[in-house]
């Protein structure tokens, strides 16, 4: 199962002059790693997160994102991810590999807004609706 996505770095997120902040290359990563898991139906929350900056990413950059299912074990998720510039089969400028955790629905009503949990329980699917799989951290 896999999955592909196309985040922009703008001006905000910047960290070095002209450059995209690691943070934020890990969060494209993170989120697109983690739109795995509603293809799965399954509830989880990231547990490990490993990223590799293999080159610069410019900002103005298309940072075109893959990722896909290694291995389900149990209530383990693993996955893993690259981002190219200047395409989809351009280049490898960051990657990672991560463990997500399947947790119950109870994991987000404790911890958890409660007008947005009430929303998602009665529309679970709009979140995705709304997002069609954008990354944008």
């Amino acid at each position: 199962m896999s999955i592909t996505a196309e985040f922009t770095v703008q001006s905000a997120h910047q960290g070095a002059p002209g450059l995209a902040h690691g943070g934020v290359l890990a969060t494209a990563l993170d989120e697109t790693l983690g739109s795995l898991n509603w293809l799965l139906r399954t509830i989880a929350v990231t547990g490990r997160l490993e990223t590799d900056f293999v080159r610069p990413v410019p900002v103005g950059t298309v940072l075109h994102l893959k990722a896909e299912v290694t291995a389900v074990a149990g209530r383990k998720i693993y996955c893993t991810a690259t981002g190219h510039i200047g395409g989809p089969d351009g280049p490898v400028a960051v990657r990672a590999d991560a463990l997500f955790i399947e947790v119950k629905v109870d994991h987000f009503i404790d911890h958890g807004r409660q007008e947005e949990i009430q929303a998602a329980m009665e529309d679970p699917d709009q979140v995705r609706r709304a997002r069609a799989f954008e990354v944008n951290p």
